[in-house]
Parts: structure tokens; sequence; C-alpha cells
């Protein structure tokens, strides 16, 4: 059940996407969050999914891992999909029934947003299964190091966010363990509301944890980043420049396109 969910999964390797900076593939998953919602055209998706496939291939990453991030959204999509299809009457009417009229500016509004938000969950995962929660950490917190000159908490935010993504594999874990314990003795775990079946599935060892890493942290007299020192420390390299620069050009290309 749980483990089809990849997000905060990191995939070892030591491919070009593996070694950029962990700033760059940030600034380009902004990038590519962006590109993705100017494409207005169907076929100029054709130019964004080679680039998810191209940026995979680099990585090394199997597709595999690409289809898990989106095994669980399955239901999702289907329901968006019929949605638009029910809600938007533009175009050639295709099919009519009672009150139920199926269009073609429908049809097309509906594989336009389900492709849109495959590709954002397809490209976004390439950067967690390719950067370790401490470069993402490192890279977070460098990127938003301006701000903390006005007071915002540049540090503290880095840190919450990774180790929620840190703890997510490992939590989804320890809950599938515990739900088939729960079976293998006889637990119920699919009758009741929501709130119950929800309340059944919750693992308690994840407060222990909490509680585990709040005391290693205070031990070690964690208090935040001030002060404190990298074993490595962020440098850009060549091929930053040129990951960056090939998809600024990219979506310079799809805005010409679009332009004519």
């Amino acid at each position: 059940m749980f483990k089809d969910i990849t997000l905060g999964q990191y995939f070892p390797g030591n491919s070009p996407i593996h070694r950029l900076d962990p700033r760059t593939k940030l600034t380009l998953m902004l990038v590519y969050i962006v590109m993705v919602f100017l494409v207005q055209d169907m076929w100029l998706f054709m130019g964004v999914a080679a680039y998810v496939a191209g940026v995979t291939c680099l990585a090394q990453v199997p597709l595999s891992y690409l289809w898990r991030s989106l095994k669980p959204l399955k239901w999702v999509l289907v329901f968006m999909f019929i949605l638009n299809v029910l809600m938007i009457h533009t175009g050639t009417p295709l099919w009519s029934w009672w009150r139920i009229t199926i269009t073609w500016g429908g049809v097309r509004q509906a594989c336009f947003i389900t492709i849109r938000l495959v590709l954002l969950v397809a490209g976004t995962s390439l950067t967690t299964l390719t950067t370790t929660p401490i470069a993402l950490t490192d890279g977070l917190e460098r990127l938003m190091a301006p701000l903390s000159k006005v007071g915002f908490p540049a540090h503290e935010l880095a840190m919450i966010m990774t180790i929620a993504l840190r703890f997510i594999p490992t939590l989804l874990e320890e809950a599938d363990k515990i739900m088939k314990a729960q079976l293998s003795r006889g637990a119920d775990l699919e009758s009741g509301n929501v709130f119950q079946r929800a309340k059944a599935m919750v693992p308690i060892s994840a407060f222990r944890r909490a509680d585990e890493l709040a005391m290693a942290m205070e031990s070690r007299c964690y208090h935040g980043g001030e002060g404190r020192t990298r074993m490595a420390v962020l440098r850009f390299a060549r091929r930053d420049g040129v990951a960056l620069g090939a998809t600024l050009a990219l979506v310079a290309l799809i805005l010409w396109v679009q332009a004519f």
C-alpha cells in the first residue's frame, strides 16, 4: 500500500544530475514548474516530456520510480479527467444524454490538465530522487539566506522541510509493518468510518521517533544555524551553468513557439 509512495526517497547514484549543486536543482525545479504552467499548447507538452525523459536518462533513475510516484495519484487523475469532461461544455458536442453533454473542448481540457499534472509530479520527483536530504537542507538554506537579514528563519524552515522529507519513507514503512502485524492478529482495518480507520492505522512509533530526534538534537547542543559549519561546502561548477542554460533555452523556445 505504502511502498508506491516515493516522496522523500533518494535513489543513490553518481550521474551528472546527482552531481549538480542542490541550489541548481532547486532552481531548475522552480523553472520547470513555471515552464509547465506556461505551456498552453497540447503539442508543446511533447517537448516538456522529452526534457523529463532526457533528465531521467542522465540521472539513471529507473522508470519504475517515476511510475511509482504517479501511481498514488491515479484516482485523482481519473477524478480530474471526468470532472473536466462533465463540467466544460465548449467546442463541438460529441455525446449527449439527459443533462450530461460531452464536448470536444471538455475532452481536450481534461487531457490538458491531466498531462500537466503528470508532468509536474514526474519532473519534481526527480529532485528528491537525485538529492540527499542533507544536500536539500543546505541548498534550501543557502537560497533563502538573503531573507534571514530581515528576520526570516531560513535555517529553521529548511531543517523542518528536510526532516519531514527524510522521515516520510521511514514512517510509511513503519505504518505498513504495523498494518501487516495488526492484520495478522485479526485486526479489522476496513470497517468503520474514515476517522476510525485512520485512528487504527496511526503508528504510535512516530511519536517515539519524534521524541528521540528532539533529544538527540538537544544532546548535541543544536541551537539553530548560527555559527554552524558544514562538512561539504557548496560550489557551483560548469555543469550547473550548462544545466541551467539548457533549461532556460527550452523555456525561451516554448515561449517563442507559442508566440507564433
